[in-house]
């Protein structure tokens, strides 16, 4: 740094968000339908996120925050982040105190509302305050609870991954230790981009696909991962597991679906709904059947009744 360096003032730059409404704006334009649930939801897992991340925002409130209409819900971002703090972790005090002062600034704003325009029936602004603690201890118990299940009841990783997927959550290191009672289940969750999965499976894979097809397939290369280091009892890197279970898992789940139905599905899809079709099973069973056994179930018994979605333009001499 020049001594020149050392003079300039720092500066922030910042992204205008299209179609965002301020908190205020949300109570006195169009009506949304149960706007209390919404706006609790979207600053739960905005703030859980950032805490997933290692950020210490030190002053959470409605009144720093943007909403997005998102599909009937709201969509929370944080716009003012000059008291936020990144670390590598939070502690669990970090967190609490991120708490705390959102519920104390949430109950002041809709109290000034109330005085303003007026609140929706049913919104109490004591009563909102604490519910957004308890919406954030529910989400952050979900994204980073332990979990013990036995050998054969491997299907129920799959639907943990699940859950945290459907939260907008990746997952990218599994962690089985072994117990008495079985194994346990430690995950590291964190926040992904839109087309993350597709990026990711095709560096790994050379594999291209949709993008939820491609964050199952991730899921289903960590699964395969994490049972190939516990059968080699040695780290295998990720690179090394993608490759083996592109050979071993994905071409022969392709491979088993027979020439005449090959127009019915692409290959990532019919490889999903194997996987879909392989949890159903395991639910059904109790443990986990394997891949194999799913294969054959789902190319005998559901692969059939597909209509096919590939169309073939045939060419021919013009007149």
């Amino acid at each position: 740094m020049t001594d020149r360096d050392a003079d300039l003032d720092a500066i922030l730059i910042t992204r205008h968000l299209e179609y965002s409404l301020p908190y205020r704006a949300l109570f006195s334009g169009a009506a949304i339908p149960d706007l209390r649930t919404h706006l609790l939801n979207a600053l739960a897992e905005l703030l859980a996120r950032l805490h997933i991340r290692g950020f210490f925002w030190g002053d959470c409130s409605l009144s720093n925050a943007l909403f997005r209409r998102d599909a009937g819900a709201l969509s929370a971002y944080l716009v003012d982040a000059e008291t936020g703090e990144l670390h590598g972790q939070l502690s669990d005090g970090q967190r609490a105190y991120d708490l705390d002062i959102a519920q104390a600034n949430i109950v002041g704003e809709l109290l000034d509302v109330d005085a303003e325009v007026g609140l929706p029936p049913g919104l109490d602004p004591d009563e909102t305050g604490q519910e957004i603690v308890e919406r954030y201890t529910a989400l952050w118990h979900e994204l980073t609870r332990e979990e013990t299940f036995g050998p054969d009841e491997r299907f129920k990783l799959d639907e943990r991954l699940h859950s945290l997927n459907d939260l907008g959550f990746d997952v990218e290191e599994i962690q089985l230790e072994a117990t008495p009672n079985g194994y346990r289940l430690r995950l590291e969750p964190h926040v992904v981009e839109p087309g993350h999965h597709r990026h990711r499976l095709l560096r790994l894979t050379g594999l291209d696909a949709q993008e939820n097809q491609a964050r199952r397939m991730l899921n289903d290369i960590a699964r395969f991962r994490e049972a190939l280091e516990r059968r080699e009892k040695r780290t295998v890197p990720e690179a090394v597991a993608a490759s083996q279970w592109r050979q071993e898992v994905f071409e022969p789940t392709v491979a088993a679906v027979p020439e005449e139905l090959w127009a019915a599905l692409p290959a990532a899809e019919v490889f999903h709904q194997v996987l879909e079709h392989r949890w159903f099973l395991s639910e059904k069973a109790g443990k986990d059947v394997g891949i194999d056994k799913a294969v054959r179930s789902y190319v005998e018994g559901e692969l059939p009744s597909r209509p096919a979605e590939r169309v073939v333009i045939e060419t021919g001499d013009s007149e």
